[in-house]
């Protein structure tokens, strides 16, 4: 049996000698000084230290020598992977810095410019005055009420005491969900929310019900087929009209100023009984204009009232319906829009403006609350 291979020259493996290793190191160095970007070293790194470089792969020769050569070859392939390495670090920090003082010279900003402003934008007006209103109803001791939209016909008519043959509830008034008798609409009022409101509260009831309702009217400067209505619910005993008026006069001094004066004037509607028009005093000419051609007044045409909504004593149908006993108690009702009442208060002309999105209007208003 043969010995070892004791007198075994490394040098005669060409891969393996020193020429041969000091040259890849020559090779890696020269590519890593020429790599001008992280990620040109990233391929230099791939290339002359990864597991395919011609180092990794001389390295993986060491294991067929003989143990005499194991030792010097070992020893000079670690040494020439160690400066390797140690280039490829020194050249990553380096472009490191380089990369952060370019940032920050291209991504600098002058301090001493003037500022450039971000627009400010607005809530939605309606939604600032629906809040301004609960606020005024929640003060004095009214809860906030909530319905669905998609409501049943029953609650939006029937128990309102609108009988089956009222123009309302033809299609050329109501969306209807799927067909005319489906029995299922969009609300055309809050009034559903009323009536869900006595069905499911305990007596006495004080509750305010702002909401959005859906009517297939024309979208034009004063209609929109979707607006928003505010209505108002009181049934408790030995309520009058007294308390309706007052009630209406600290709501319209709320909305429109101190001193603003309310009427009413006869009217009719099928769930109040008696029922009435609800006017205010023009709260630019306060009726200086009427009779006076010398001042005459757009705002209210110089009739010296504008209409606000309607209201009224709740119909005794109506207290039957939802299982409140007429002869104990009463109640009263009102209810007006809210796009009218922003009309009025801040002068829009146009309804259109409020549905079309324009951040122009609605800027206007800022940040009020």
């Amino acid at each position: 049996m043969s010995g070892p291979n004791t007198s075994f020259d490394p040098k005669q493996v060409s891969v393996l000698s020193a020429n041969a290793v000091d040259g890849m190191v020559r090779e890696a160095c020269e590519a890593i000084s020429a790599a001008a970007t992280l990620a040109a070293l990233k391929e230099v790194r791939i290339a002359h230290a990864g597991d395919r470089s011609p180092l990794a792969l001389a390295n993986r020769e060491i294991g067929a020598l003989p143990p005499a050569a194991k030792a010097e070859v070992g020893k000079r392939v670690g040494e020439a992977r160690t400066v390797v390495k140690s280039a490829l670090d020194d050249r990553q920090v380096s472009l490191e810095v380089e990369r952060d003082e370019r940032v920050l010279a291209e991504e600098s900003v002058d301090v001493t410019l003037p500022a450039v402003r971000e627009a400010v934008g607005g809530r939605h007006p309606l939604t600032t005055l629906i809040e301004r209103v609960c606020d005024v109803f929640v003060a004095m001791g009214y809860d906030i009420a909530e319905g669905p939209e998609v409501e049943a016909e029953w609650v939006n008519f029937d128990a309102l005491n609108v009988p089956p043959d009222h123009p309302a509830r033809t299609m050329q008034d109501t969306f209807y969900v799927t067909s005319a008798d489906s029995g299922v609409v969009l609300r055309t009022q809050t009034s559903p929310i009323q009536i869900r409101a006595m069905l499911e509260r305990p007596l006495p009831i004080y509750v305010v019900a702002p909401g959005r309702v859906f009517r297939t009217d024309e979208l034009d400067a004063t209609h929109t087929p979707v607006f928003h209505q505010v209505e108002g619910l009181a049934v408790d005993e030995n309520i009058t009209m007294a308390d309706l008026k007052g009630t209406l006069d600290h709501f319209a001094q709320a909305m429109f100023g101190e001193g603003i004066v309310t009427r009413l004037r006869p009217s009719y509607f099928p769930f109040t009984e008696p029922s009435a028009e609800l006017d205010v005093q023009c709260f630019v000419c306060r009726g200086t204009s009427v009779g006076n051609p010398d001042q005459p007044c757009r705002t209210c045409g110089s009739e010296g009232w504008i209409e606000w909504g309607g209201c009224g004593m709740v119909n005794p149908r109506v207290l039957r319906a939802v299982g409140i006993d007429p002869m104990r108690y009463r109640g009263f009702a009102f209810g007006m829009g809210i796009e009218r009442t922003l009309m009025f208060r801040n002068g829009v002309t146009d309804m259109r403006d409020m549905v079309e999105g324009d951040i122009r209007f609605t800027r206007a208003f800022g940040l009020e609350s």
